[in-house]
């Protein structure tokens, strides 16, 4: 039933998100991770180590990052479900806490906000707490398309992946995703510091983020097909066309089919640390000149989107728990 838990999961944290109040008094799930990597980090990734060696230690830090969240998902998971029904109702508000649907959703509406009420100034303040591109270096029209970019992209990895992978395997599942995916964020950078010792936790979440990357660009072409003034063509071919041509192999996907969707040009070259990053425009020939307008526009797009996501895992959990009553019927049957 690990599918009727992402499904719940997705329901609770839609319509709650994680009150401030919890996050005050416990923190998250994800900082609670955090701690774990920092402390791999500073133990594991010595510079006097040859890169060879701390390669291999990053792969020692990665299955520990995994194994800790994962088996402790596991266990909740199996208490939980011999505590049914009122294990489903805890494991579906403990799933939430690996999905970011609300909060997503009011950061980047917070640069849209501040574009419109204070201008580029608390525009670049806004969208610094969502990107780690250098903000001074970003006009408005930058500004807007860094959020609009943030939000296609987390869109797959903080909604979409989590959910898949516990739907796939349950709280072990969803934790040990989301596990990787922080790893990815804190390690996985093409540093001195990094780029031997996070190769592992890099590369592992570039692997598991395959499938969902697809999942969120077809999801926003279809969510295209209902939002007014979009152009679910346009996403479906800038998708196909553009994706594959991203530095990353799945946040083209999204990217592509938000970029086509609108009739933007997405991604290019970006600064972070005062170092410029090549990259290739997602929606070659869109506006570059994107404002508050369009982020707000790429909000709907998301909210429609998410809910053909949480009507996906609807259906997944009728089917599944339609398949159980039959098979548990057939089994009494044959006593």
């Amino acid at each position: 039933m690990s599918v009727l838990i992402a499904f719940l999961s997705l329901a609770v944290e839609r319509a709650l998100g994680y009150p401030d109040w919890l996050f005050n008094a416990i923190g998250h799930p994800v900082t609670w991770i955090g701690r774990l990597i920092s402390f791999l980090d500073r133990r594991l990734n010595r510079a006097t180590d040859s890169d060879e060696l701390r390669r291999r230690r990053g792969v020692q830090a990665l299955l520990v990052i995994l194994l800790v969240p994962g088996l402790i998902g596991l266990a909740l998971h199996v208490l939980l479900w011999l505590m049914f029904p009122t294990g489903l109702v805890v494991a579906a508000i403990l799933g939430s806490t690996l999905l970011s649907q609300k909060s997503l959703a009011e950061h980047v509406e917070d640069v849209a906000d501040a574009l419109e009420t204070g201008g580029l100034t608390l525009g670049r303040i806004a969208v610094s707490r969502i990107v780690g591109r250098d903000p001074e270096k970003l006009d408005k029209a930058g500004v807007a398309r860094a959020a609009i970019e943030s939000l296609a992209e987390n869109f797959s990895d903080g909604i979409v992946a989590p959910a898949f992978w516990t739907g796939i395997g349950g709280l072990g599942g969803g934790a040990a995703y989301k596990a990787a995916n922080t790893a990815d964020s804190m390690i996985g950078h093409r540093t001195p510091k990094h780029e031997a010792f996070g190769r592992a936790a890099a590369r592992f979440d570039d692997l598991i983020n395959l499938p969902a990357s697809r999942l969120t660009g077809l999801l926003i072409v279809l969510a295209a097909f209902l939002v007014p003034g979009a152009d679910p063509r346009a996403a479906w071919q800038v998708m196909r066309r553009d994706a594959r041509k991203h530095r990353s192999p799945n946040a083209g996907w999204p990217e592509a089919a938000m970029a086509g969707a609108l009739g933007l040009s997405l991604a290019g070259p970006r600064s972070y640390g005062g170092e410029v990053v090549e990259d290739a425009y997602m929606g070659e020939g869109g506006r570059r000149e994107a404002e508050s307008t369009d982020i707000r526009q790429a909000l709907k797009l998301y909210r429609v989107a998410d809910w053909l996501l949480l009507g996906l895992f609807a259906i997944l959990s009728a089917i599944v728990i339609y398949l159980t009553i039959l098979i548990s019927g057939q089994g009494a049957s044959t006593l």
